[in-house]
């Protein structure tokens, strides 16, 4: 059976009422923010009275640019944390994230977005009670885990191949009081996705996945100083930080991407939809042409607009039209 192609793109659209509050100050042009996920609720931009409200030590950070925007230095890691831990407990109530500064930063409306993208996705395939997720590579700030139940009460099960990175996770899930919510496994074998961590007769309405993107620490570096001078700065630093497994894979995101391709076409009945995102849309093609080889019944891109930045969730399922309809 050839596997269905499709293509889901959701832009949003902003109302006059959503602009008039004098508070929210956008950090990049609006035409950018209106392409965020309709559901997003950073997509008119950042309200800094109300987020230093929630987040005081905030404040610190906040300054009036030469545009006479109010806004945070991006290049600053710190910043940066600081902005999105604002954002989770203002939007998400999500009042405890504490991480080591060495872990990558997600930043919180790009996450919520891939988040709300899969909604948009389980609404059409009729998934919508009694949602429980795969993440994969959770991370140790669990940031999909806390979102997705935060925003539809979705249950997690979460994992990693870094025991330090499922500490600081369980930290964050206990201090939410979220553990009858969310439960997080160590995937002992680094060359292993789902092995090891799904038992026999679980079964998943979706997995989620955001691979490392380079291909090696050098990589990462020299992209990391191109985009400090982007940002007309000279440091080393990350601006969102990350460790090794969070940045970078032998062969980079594509040889991930195709491990975990195949490694789905193990388990295709325990999963309705898997997904990833892809940052490197050159990867498109040959993950369909390998799905298809796999026996992917459809395949589907979503384009996500983060800013400046195009990135794109693919999504695929195994399941025949009988499978599908016996999971609604």
């Amino acid at each position: 059976m050839s596997a269905k192609i499709s293509k889901i793109c959701v832009i949003s659209v902003l109302s006059y009422q959503e602009t008039r509050n004098k508070n929210i100050v956008q950090n990049t042009h609006m035409k950018d923010k209106l392409k965020l996920h309709p559901q997003n609720k950073s997509k008119v931009g950042y309200d800094f009275t109300k987020l230093c409200e929630k987040f005081p030590a905030l404040k610190e950070y906040i300054f009036v640019n030469k545009h006479q925007t109010t806004t945070i230095d991006f290049a600053n890691p710190k910043a940066v944390k600081a902005l999105n831990t604002a954002l989770l407990r203002t939007h998400y109530s999500i009042n405890y994230w504490v991480f080591s500064d060495k872990n990558l930063t997600p930043p919180v409306p790009g996450r919520a977005d891939y988040i709300h993208y899969l909604n948009d996705l389980l609404q059409t395939s009729s998934l919508t009670k009694k949602v429980t997720i795969l993440d994969i590579g959770t991370g140790a700030s669990c940031i999909y885990p806390i979102l997705g139940n935060a925003i539809y009460n979705w249950k997690f099960i979460a994992t990693d191949i870094e025991e330090y990175s499922l500490k600081s996770a369980q930290n964050i899930i206990d201090k939410n009081k979220l553990s009858k919510e969310i439960s997080l496994r160590l995937q002992k074998d680094k060359s292993l996705i789902f092995k090891g961590v799904i038992n026999e007769n679980e079964r998943f309405q979706a997995t989620m996945c955001n691979p490392p993107f380079f291909a090696s620490q050098e990589e990462a570096k020299q992209a990391n100083t191109s985009k400090q001078k982007g940002l007309g700065k000279e440091s080393t630093l990350r601006n969102f930080s990350g460790i090794h497994n969070e940045l970078w894979y032998k062969g980079g995101e594509k040889a991930f991407l195709h491990n975990y391709l195949y490694q789905s076409s193990l388990y295709k009945t325990q999963c309705f939809w898997f997904t990833t995102l892809v940052s490197k849309k050159e990867n498109i093609k040959g993950m369909y042409a390998s799905l298809e080889k796999l026996g992917a019944t459809d395949i589907k891109t979503i384009t996500m607009h983060q800013g400046n930045k195009i990135s794109r969730i693919v999504a695929w399922t195994f399941l025949t039209e009988e499978q599908q309809k016996e999971w609604q």
